[in-house]
């Protein structure tokens, strides 16, 4: 619940109230909502995002009795109006005091990356779930976990959720018997303060790369950096892959924010760094195949040492990029308390939903299914798979998603030049653009004279295409959607099949 008073006084400490007109000084909230659909008696009302005067019409209704908004609306008339300058930012606010606080009751592990963010994110959770009796929830791109029951793990619409429902969600995990939480944090986040006001324990910065520029997203890459760097910014204590680009920014902003002692980098033995800088762990690879990987985690440091996570450990995950995820998510739950021990033994018991999930077939290729959704992550992909299938041909289905990371289309024609033989160009949550236009634009940075070209709108027609044509020595590669059950179309979202279901029903009739 909140009252004017209490309102007032928050967003005037951070200089947000514009002006309060009407309010009664007994007025209380029992609801809060950006939502119209959601607004009943005594609703506190949030003009944000894609605001129409018709949604606080529709609240005003239902029995909104104020709203929060940059300006006043006669449409909200007879009503309590807060003006802010910054409503994002005031809904953050509002949002943490309606629901009490309750990061407060959590120790919270913070990831931010290009990519890696999830299956550091798995990674951290399995090992904090066994280290904590299973009081660890999870916010991340695929689920959000907020307690042990069924009902109380759902898929998610966004990476890091709008603050309302962050912090409604957060007082769900502790009233669920939660006090950790491992959680996403992207680029968006910040640039629309969807975490303002939040300080996380532990924050990891894994890596950037160009991703997420175009509009309706970041203008510049500087931009993005920028964002991304606010989470160093807002932890405690922060962790760094060392072979991340920019290195010399991240990690002076990490060292200006809680000092070098608070700071730890790890990476690859004998990496090449952007920025000479110690690094307090160094991994090496021991063993690796499709479906697992070995490595050696060393500390450099003494106060690398004191964290006590040398030695060997085994996650049911190849590539050198997830040994490096999880040696993060080591440090962070030794950080939070969790002992080495535990650690090797949850490891290798982490399953990332739509991360290199296989399905094989008996005359066919191998198929594989990853979330890659970038260049970054698509190019260590398929260098990986090629590297250790020597592959026949290497056939990829994809698509890029519409209204925003218009980045990525150039990324993704460049990782295929690289690596692919065939790629068969389809659909991937097109939003409001046309697929084909889509698919065209990845086109254009593929070396066509190299990788032949397929298009085929139709996903699941593109699956079946490649599969059909691939011999027993090729590789199919489904990228960019892994376990996602829903395709976004013209502001709708769609019940699909996902890349998984639809590789097991093909192969099981063409088998």
């Amino acid at each position: 619940m909140l009252a004017v008073p209490e309102i007032k006084k928050l967003l005037e400490e951070h200089q947000l109230l514009q002006s309060l007109l009407v309010a009664p000084e007994r007025e209380r909230f029992t609801t809060i909502t950006y939502d119209s659909r959601k607004a009943v008696e005594n609703t506190l009302f949030i003009c944000k995002g894609n605001f129409r005067k018709e949604y606080l019409s529709a609240a005003k209704a239902a029995g909104a009795t104020a709203y929060v908004a940059e300006q006043y609306y006669p449409e909200g008339e007879g009503m309590t109006a807060i003006i802010v300058s910054e409503v994002q930012k005031a809904m953050a606010l509002l949002g943490a005091a309606f629901y009490g606080y309750p990061q407060n009751e959590l120790f919270i592990i913070a990831y931010t990356g290009t990519k890696g963010k999830t299956t550091s994110a798995y990674f951290a959770r399995g090992i904090l779930e066994k280290a904590t009796g299973d009081r660890t929830a999870l916010f991340s791109t695929i689920d959000r976990i907020l307690g042990n029951r069924p009902e109380q793990r759902f898929k998610s619409d966004l990476t890091t959720p709008e603050s309302l429902d962050l912090f409604h969600d957060m007082r769900q995990a502790v009233a669920n018997g939660m006090d950790h939480l491992v959680m996403e944090v992207s680029s968006q986040a910040y640039k629309k303060d969807r975490v303002y006001g939040l300080t996380f324990d532990i924050g990891l910065f894994l890596n950037i790369s160009p991703d997420h520029i175009g509009r309706n997203e970041h203008p510049t890459f500087e931009d993005y950096l920028f964002c991304k760097e606010q989470l160093l910014l807002n932890s405690r204590t922060c962790v760094i892959n060392a072979e991340t680009d920019h290195l010399l920014d991240v990690y002076q902003a990490a060292k200006a924010s809680v000092g070098s002692e608070n700071v730890y980098l790890y990476g690859r033995k004998g990496a090449k760094l952007a920025f000479p800088v110690e690094v307090d762990f160094e991994i090496t690879n021991d063993f690796e195949d499709l479906k697992q990987s070995g490595f050696e985690v060393k500390a450099l440091t003494e106060k690398g040492k004191v964290l006590d996570i040398d030695g060997r450990y085994e996650i049911a995950l190849a590539g050198d990029y997830n040994e490096g995820n999880a040696t993060s998510a080591l440090i962070a739950s030794a950080l939070a308390g969790a002992r080495k021990a535990v650690a090797k033994k949850a490891l290798p018991l982490v399953k990332v939903p739509g991360r290199m999930e296989m399905v094989a077939s008996k005359t066919h290729g191998t198929v594989y299914i990853d979330y890659a959704h970038n260049y970054a992550s698509l190019s260590a992909l398929l260098r990986f798979l090629r590297q250790q299938t020597h592959a026949g041909k290497i056939r990829v289905v994809l698509g890029s998603t519409g209204d925003k990371g218009i980045s990525r289309r150039e990324g993704f024609g460049k990782a295929l030049s690289e690596e692919a033989d065939i790629a068969y160009l389809t659909t991937d949550d097109p939003g409001f653009e046309d697929p084909l236009k889509i698919a065209q634009e990845i086109a254009r940075h593929i070396d066509t004279p190299k990788v032949e070209v397929i298009y085929e709108l139709e996903r699941k027609e593109a699956v079946r295409k490649a599969i059909s044509a691939s011999t027993a020595a090729d590789v199919v590669v489904l990228a960019g959607r892994g376990e996602d059950k829903y395709m976004k179309v013209k502001g709708q979202e769609i019940a699909y099949p996902t890349d998984v279901e639809m590789a097991q029903e093909i192969l099981e009739e063409i088998d």
